[in-house]
């Protein structure tokens, strides 16, 4: 295990403080009756639970992790929850106490509760299904692209790639011996992403859902519905999209048809955007590392992911990223 440096972010992890007791008695301080059952629910970045009510269905109870958003960037995102649920988008909006407020604090911690939308996770397999989910996200989009955040963050390389670069280097996560080859190919990568990045600055940058990936996008037998806002951004449409793209050039291509069947009944999609996604993909990884890293000192982060901050992990980053600026420099998946 490669040494975990200190990071100065917390004494003590915040969550340590989020016992039942107060998870519970913050439900009810928001005007919700609880039963008393309280079930974790999968998730690391803030704290879920499934909470019973009394004479209801249960909860989903999010406390939002500290200092990690303003209270008006959480708010702008469960208004864009709320005016994509009044279009009959369908969105899992938090639900608001009789003032209309939808962010509540207790004991030092902001949440928010939301009704519980059960599912399963949907056939990306199925051509139908790829059809049904692309016009749910041109939805989205068309109405993302009517209005801007203002507090929201934008994707861009600045912050996911070079500020998440920089951290890594100054809080010392590379290891000794891997950080010449570390540092080299780094600088080469974040030079290719903005050079794809700069070489389009036609990209629209939208109202997006942010990350969109499968396991964001439930389904049940009325279709699917998003969970889960909390990465909402301004960037460009193809960000919702490529993550659902899977296996070989050849099946991608058909995939992304599939998709832009339904999308494009309700949103015009620039194709110069596919330009993006290795781009796209290079800066995920390199932000999941450092999203990673920043989390290293909350108990949940070492327990859950035991083998990231090994050697190694980082030499498997090397030679992923390694392929990943090889990708880059190829012509992208076409539309059709």
């Amino acid at each position: 295990m490669v040494n975990t440096p200190d990071t100065g972010e917390f004494d003590a992890h915040p969550y340590d403080r989020l016992e039942p007791g107060v998870i519970l008695d913050a439900v009810d301080s928001a005007g919700f009756s609880c039963d008393g059952t309280m079930l974790a629910l999968n998730s690391y970045e803030n704290r879920v639970y499934q909470v019973g009510q009394e004479s209801a269905a249960p909860l989903v109870v999010k406390f939002y992790r500290p200092q990690r958003w303003s209270d008006d960037a959480i708010l702008e995102e469960h208004r864009f929850s709320h005016e994509l649920a009044a279009q009959e988008i369908p969105v899992v909006a938090p639900l608001t106490d009789a003032s209309g407020n939808s962010l509540f604090r207790y004991q030092g911690f902001r949440f928010a509760v939301f009704p519980r939308r059960g599912g399963r996770g949907p056939n990306l397999e199925d051509p139908e299904t790829r059809v049904w989910i692309g016009r749910f996200i041109g939805r989205i989009h068309a109405f993302g692209a009517c209005d801007r955040f203002q507090h929201r963050l934008s994707l861009t390389p600045q912050r996911l790639g070079h500020e998440s670069v920089q951290w890594l280097d100054e809080h010392d996560f590379i290891p000794t011996e891997l950080q010449t080859a570390w540092s080299t190919l780094i600088a080469d990568v974040l030079a290719q992403v903005q050079s794809t990045w700069d070489s389009l600055p036609q990209i629209q940058s939208i109202r997006i859902h942010g990350d969109c990936h499968p396991g964001n996008l439930l389904w049940t037998d009325e279709g699917p519905h998003f969970v889960d806002l909390d990465d909402t951004v301004m960037g460009p449409a193809v960000q919702d999209l490529w993550m659902l793209l899977s296996g070989e050039r050849q099946e991608r291509q058909i995939q992304l048809a599939d998709y832009m069947e339904g999308y494009q009944q309700f949103y015009d999609f620039d194709p110069v955007e596919l330009h993006l996604v290795e781009a796209l993909r290079s800066l995920r990884m390199l932000h999941y590392n450092t999203w990673l890293a920043r989390r290293w000192q909350d108990p949940a982060f070492p327990l859950n992911f035991p083998w990231f901050n090994t050697t190694r992990y980082w030499e498997d980053q090397i030679l992923a990223l390694r392929e990943q600026l090889a990708e880059m420099r190829e012509a992208p998946i076409r539309l059709y």
